[in-house]
């Protein structure tokens, strides 16, 4: 069923939990790094996806502070396999105008891994269309922390407000997400832009992350324009 989005209500912020890639893997027999794999598929397709229709900003979860818990192999494998990716496709993103920025802590990133993340942002820093945000090494709890280190040391330290604070954080000009997706059918946040994500519309997709393509991405569209967004406030009465 081909679904029709109205282009003047899309989120302006997506935000992605891709979740599910090691059950997609042991339901089909295989290891849990095919999973992985197979989600870098997904990943292609929803950022061409955004950037067709129009998506200013989008966030993909892709490595917590908590998944440094994982087994070594597969924590390595992870590592290059992002390496892989912007090895294949930076090309590409580059020629469809993504701009590509880190969000969370450099240590202990390795060191090769930097250097391809680091060449992304730089080859990509002046383009003007989709906004790709890559929250590696992310964790909301210690941006938190980091932004207030950040405003403690400040010269001269401003009041701190709300502006002032969103400012310092690691989305510091990057306006909060308007939809946060999760894939697989988890109820849960994760740790995950924990300030940004106020007054965000969140869908719960049973889809898991290597099986969510375009079409799964329209119907969570269309899902988001059914809400109606009141910002605390209430509906208005009319005569």
């Amino acid at each position: 069923m081909k679904i029709h989005l109205d282009t003047k209500c899309l989120p302006r912020h997506i935000a992605v939990i891709m979740d599910g890639n090691g059950r997609w893997a042991r339901r089909r027999g295989l290891p849990r790094v095919e999973g992985h794999r197979e989600g870098m598929n997904s990943v292609r397709s929803i950022i061409q996806t955004c950037g067709e229709i129009g998506v200013s900003y989008l966030t993909l979860y892709a490595f917590s502070t908590e998944n440094w818990k994982r087994p070594r192999g597969e924590i390595r494998f992870l590592m290059k396999l992002l390496v892989e990716y912007f090895k294949r496709e930076i090309s590409e993103l580059h020629g469809r105008g993504v701009r590509i920025r880190m969000l969370g802590r450099r240590e202990p990133i390795p060191a090769g891994v930097l250097t391809s993340i680091d060449n992304a942002v730089r080859l990509t820093r002046d383009n003007r269309g989709l906004n790709l945000n890559l929250a590696f090494n992310y964790g909301g709890r210690r941006e938190i922390l980091d932004a207030v280190d950040t405003w403690l040391q400040m010269k001269p330290r401003p009041g701190l407000t709300e502006e002032i604070f969103s400012r310092v954080l690691y989305t510091g000009g990057i306006p909060d997400p308007d939809l946060l997706i999760r894939t697989s059918g988890e109820y849960r946040i994760s740790n995950f832009l924990l300030w940004q994500l106020a007054y965000a519309e969140i869908v719960v997709s049973p889809v898991l992350w290597p099986a969510f393509r375009r079409p799964e991405l329209m119907q969570v569209l269309a899902e988001y324009q059914r809400r109606e967004r009141r910002f605390g406030g209430v509906r208005p009465v009319h005569a």
